[in-house]
């Protein structure tokens, strides 16, 4: 019977894995999430329509489905390789969730009072102006505490990626489990624990954010 020490060594060769898709997913999502989320309030009809299908696509959809269909389904299909399995993984991850993400950048400039905008209309000041010297900052204040909480929702994610061959923490997990049945509470218990310990940086940043909106944001 192995220790909880010998365990978590076992599980611990899944951390770099983790981790390179954690930091790429959250990078690529953030990205995704403010080209499509200023697409969605463009007066091109044809780009905020584009927007809207992949949004609903990829809101609709199940990132487990996702996830195999660019592993699996995309290179049978139309012979299309996106690489490694890591960047599979982000690539699907990242799309699901900046989805979901760009919906927050949506609402938070369509929150920002319209007094500003007539301020700024007054002052002259062009529809990109206006975007990069009022409405965004403002709306950057008010988008924080959800994407805080999307990170977090995307380190959960990862926990996905040992379905398309990924040596995560969750894989080494079941590899072990598979030849030590009567340790899996032990070996799934540790998992959580190593899972929580990533999230708790991502706790600390969205609660800082709250403080920052409840500060920043500008009403009337």
């Amino acid at each position: 019977m192995s220790s909880i020490p010998d365990i978590s060594l076992i599980l611990l060769k899944g951390l770099k894995v983790t981790l390179i898709v954690l930091v790429l997913s959250m990078m690529l999502s953030t990205i995704i999430a403010l080209v499509a989320g200023l697409s969605r309030v463009s007066n091109n009809r044809l780009l905020t329509g584009f927007t809207k299908f992949y949004v609903e696509i990829f809101r609709g959809t199940s990132l487990i489905v996702q996830l195999f269909w660019f592993s699996y389904a995309l290179p049978g299909l139309f012979n299309i390789h996106l690489g490694s399995d890591i960047w599979v993984a982000v690539l699907a991850i990242s799309l699901n969730y900046g989805a979901y993400m760009s919906e927050i950048v949506r609402g938070a400039i369509l929150s920002v009072p319209p007094g500003q905008t007539e301020a700024s209309i007054a002052l002259n000041l062009s529809r990109f102006q206006r975007m990069r010297h009022i409405i965004i900052p403002q709306a950057i204040r008010m988008m924080l505490p959800e994407y805080g909480n999307y990170l977090i929702q995307i380190l959960k994610a990862t926990s996905l990626v040992s379905l398309i061959g990924l040596t995560d923490f969750l894989y080494y997990g079941n590899i072990y489990r598979s030849t030590h049945l009567t340790e899996a509470p032990t070996v799934y218990i540790l998992i959580l624990i190593f899972y929580f310990l990533l999230a708790l940086p991502l706790i600390g940043f969205t609660r800082k954010m709250e403080k920052v909106a409840k500060k920043g944001v500008v009403h009337g």
